[in-house]
């Protein structure tokens, strides 16, 4: 089980990566980003000839910069962009986004290596993530997760299969006028897939118009023939469910996927209903890979 604490971990501003590209380089990165203006930049220049400083001690040392600034420029150095925060305007809820040094974030990587190592791989590409009810987090487990998949350089898509409460456009900040039920119902293809440039390889199919008959059409053949689609253009697909306990989507979108990720809360899960999902995604003929026990 993974638990989903908040705390702090400092990372030295003064580190130096080692084989860092030349073209981005601290400075040039601060500059690209608006942090430094050239002028600013060619004060720090000075600073760091005289004293010996590097340049991003020099930059902070005459206020232009803060640690914060030097920390995302080093992630960005090296293809794990995130963001401070109210920058691009996604959902605090984005910790994987926001807040990547924290101890929530650590325990959202080493599921991820747990994933890596005991479900993705060969032709395994596709996890349905499925609470037992609404308020266990599920959605937002499939969206930080999607982020760490792709902060590791994996193409990753995060598909919002919850065709009644979706929420992933409003984590995303995107328009959800066409996504996976239009795509399911033949009147849309994968233009409906939304690039998200903050981050190094993700992208989210919004779960589109709003229908009555939302599991009937995730049960359609369709839905094999797209995850057969995706599959060669992603190595990682999320699929965050509807939850278990509102009527048998989750399970007609495990019978696809073939696996599930149970997403619980301390305190508020209760273990009937816990039981009783693992239950039904395994009558699905889905594969239960793990749970996750999220704490707030």
């Amino acid at each position: 089980m993974t638990n989903m604490n908040q705390s702090q971990v400092n990372i030295n501003p003064d580190f130096r990566p080692v084989g860092a590209r030349a073209e981005q380089r601290i400075g040039k990165l601060l500059l690209d980003s608006g942090k430094l203006t050239p002028d600013d930049a060619e004060k720090a220049l000075r600073l760091q000839k005289e004293k010996g400083m590097r340049f991003g001690e020099a930059a902070k040392q005459l206020g232009f910069i803060t640690d914060a600034d030097i920390q995302q420029a080093l992630g960005r150095q090296f293809d794990y962009p995130y963001l401070q925060p109210g920058e691009a305007n996604f959902s605090q809820e984005l910790v994987a986004a926001y807040n990547p040094f924290s101890r929530q974030v650590e325990a959202l990587r080493g599921l991820r290596s747990q994933l890596m190592l005991r479900w993705f791989g060969d032709d395994r590409k596709a996890l349905a993530i499925v609470g037992a009810g609404a308020g266990e987090g599920a959605s937002y487990t499939a969206a930080n997760l999607a982020v760490v998949f792709s902060q590791l350089g994996e193409r990753t898509l995060l598909v919002d299969a919850d065709l009644r409460t979706p929420r992933q456009h409003d984590i995303f900040k995107l328009r959800n006028r066409q996504g996976l039920s239009d795509v399911l119902a033949g009147k849309a293809g994968l233009e409906v897939i939304e690039r998200i440039p903050a981050f190094v390889d993700l992208s989210v199919m919004p779960a589109g118009t709003m229908i009555p008959n939302p599991q009937e059409l995730l049960g359609r053949p369709a839905l094999v023939e797209l995850l057969g689609t995706l599959g060669a253009h992603y190595d990682i697909i999320l699929f965050d469910t509807t939850p278990g306990a509102i009527g048998a989507d989750a399970q007609t979108v495990t019978a696809r996927t073939q696996g599930a990720l149970m997403v619980t809360r301390k305190n508020y899960t209760l273990l009937d209903d816990a039981v009783a999902l693992k239950e039904q995604l395994t009558a699905a003929g889905a594969e239960v890979v793990g749970t996750v026990l999220n704490e707030y």
